[in-house]
């Protein structure tokens, strides 16, 4: 089985396209029921040994675990109190998946009073009116949940080299992207927000801080193909003037991020040095340019059963 393995855009986009879709229902139902945590870190989910996991989800008298396995290709709802509900993970109307999960949640006497529309997409429609066909091809989940894992490893790494406030390693449902994010400690300027299907309130509150973030998505928004990106809110002057690495990393104008193709990644001799090195030279740009205090900040790249050294 190859460790990274090809996730060409146009066997993935029709299946993904179902998969957003999906992941937002569920990840509603969380955001219902979750106290809010800071830059929304409560909404999110998480890579799994089965595919995605929501992580436990508070309720009254037992909390739910729910997952997308992509192993036994259903979905699954565990309750601390030992019940599940699950059903298939296949090709089916948005409309369909919406009303088979509210049903599950029923049977299990958990609250469905989520928004019932996605975000962070232009024109939404609400999901019992996506009534067309969907897709979900076996093979295309199974390829793009196995990068999650290869790219979920890298950023983890990454993320130990840091000491200021980073967040966890986490799948966000209304962009549909893996990421990873630092902060100087310092505050933002107010973001002016505009994005679609998303309240001011929510965009303002996640970029209250400077951030270097980066991330991975299958493709979508300008990109049809896989890809890696990496950003910084507020941008300074100069940041996308410098080149990253590895060579085939670039500076997409129109998004204001750094750009590197998953495949540059996958067919690289050493993957995970490739992407490593993409993660430290757009952060390490983001963050001279910016003046953070990068040597309180930062710090050796963890490695397992060594402790950090406390001079």
């Amino acid at each position: 089985m190859t460790k990274w393995p090809d996730i060409p855009y146009s066997r993935w986009q029709p299946s993904g396209a179902s998969l957003h879709m999906w992941t937002q229902i569920v990840g509603k139902f969380r955001l219902a029921q979750t106290p809010w945590i800071n830059h929304s870190w409560q909404a999110t989910f998480y890579v799994s040994g089965r595919g995605l996991n929501s992580s436990l989800i508070p309720g009254e008298g037992c909390s739910y675990d729910i997952t997308f396995d992509f192993i036994d290709h259903q979905l699954k709802i565990d309750t601390t109190d030992g019940r599940q509900q699950a059903f298939a993970l296949e090709p089916m109307s948005v409309a369909a998946f919406h009303e088979r999960f509210l049903t599950a949640l029923s049977k299990l006497g958990a609250p469905s009073d989520i928004h019932h529309a996605p975000n962070e997409v232009p024109d939404p429609v609400p999901f019992r009116e996506q009534t067309g066909p969907g897709a979900y091809d076996r093979d295309a989940v199974w390829d793009f949940w196995q990068a999650l894992v290869a790219v979920d490893a890298v950023f983890k790494r990454f993320r130990t080299g840091f000491l200021g406030k980073v967040s966890p390693v986490h799948f966000f449902w209304g962009s549909f992207d893996l990421a990873v994010t630092r902060f100087s400690g310092r505050p933002a300027p107010l973001h002016p927000g505009g994005f679609p299907a998303l309240p001011d309130t929510v965009t303002r509150e996640a970029y209250s801080h400077e951030v270097s973030s980066a991330g991975f998505w299958p493709g979508g928004g300008g990109i049809d193909y896989p890809a890696f990106y990496s950003y910084a809110y507020p941008m300074p002057d100069g940041f996308g003037d410098r080149a990253a690495e590895p060579t085939e990393a670039f500076f997409q104008k129109n998004l204001g991020e750094y750009v590197l193709p998953y495949d540059a990644v996958r067919q690289a001799a050493d993957p995970e040095a490739a992407l490593m090195s993409f993660l430290q030279t757009t952060y390490r740009t983001a963050a001279d340019l910016a003046q953070w205090e990068r040597e309180k900040l930062e710090a050796d790249l963890g490695v397992p059963r060594v402790p950090r050294r406390i001079d």
